[in-house]
């Protein structure tokens, strides 16, 4: 299973983590909304890299002219509700893609014992494309998990990625064990060390989804 640390390079696409991760700039949060976008973007920029590409014709005023496009069918797919800005990133990219979402949220058991539940699932047939599975934060893995089941009932995708901001290293982990397949890949914009005792990633940057459209109760 190939897993990009795409931190493991110098680009842009470092500046909008940081701004993501500071405490000053995360009170605005349109600021932070813009930079969960411009990550998708970004992201969606290295992840068609590894995609596929046929030869087209393309009228000119002037002539022809030969160009390599997307021949990808694509659905990308977003847990819901802090993912949703940076769905919208990859969605302007790429702009044909299909959409799937999945509402999965952490019901918790006591103060720092919780269980994934699924609850909505709204996605097309899926079988044979590929997809990205995307959110902003892979913490303990199991999100992305369940979600990637539920979604399998849509059909067997033939190629995906999962693609989050920031990831544990125990949440690459468990996902590079419970999905060990040669069509998965998973990227990161950046992989910090561990989990606290309430599966929160630290550093990382707290609730994104508080800080995306406010505290919930």
């Amino acid at each position: 299973m190939p897993i990009y640390d795409l931190s493991s390079s110098n680009s842009v696409l470092n500046t909008f983590v940081a701004e993501l991760r500071n405490v000053k700039i995360q009170k605005d949060p349109l600021r932070f909304r813009k930079n969960l976008v411009r990550i998708g973007e970004v992201m969606a920029y290295e992840i068609s890299k590894t995609l596929s590409f046929e030869s087209k014709s393309i009228e000119t005023p002037l002539g022809m002219s030969e160009s390599n496009q997307l021949s990808n069918n694509l659905v990308i797919g977003t847990i819901l509700r802090a993912g949703l800005p940076f769905h919208e990133g990859f969605l302007n990219y790429f702009d044909r893609a299909e959409n799937a979402f999945v509402s999965a949220y952490r019901k918790y058991k006591n103060k720092e014992s919780f269980d994934i539940h699924i609850e909505y699932i709204s996605s097309p047939g899926i079988e044979g494309k590929t997809l990205l599975l995307v959110d902003p934060m892979l913490a303990t893995g199991a999100s992305f998990e369940l979600a990637y089941k539920a979604l399998l009932s849509k059909g067997n995708p033939s190629k995906i990625h999962i693609a989050s901001i920031i990831a544990s290293r125990a949440g690459v982990d468990y996902l590079e064990k419970q999905l060990s397949l040669d069509h998965v890949s998973i990227w990161c914009a950046a992989i910090d060390p561990e989990l606290n005792s309430k599966s929160y990633i630290v550093p990382g940057l707290g609730d994104a989804g508080d800080l995306a459209y406010g505290e919930k109760t």
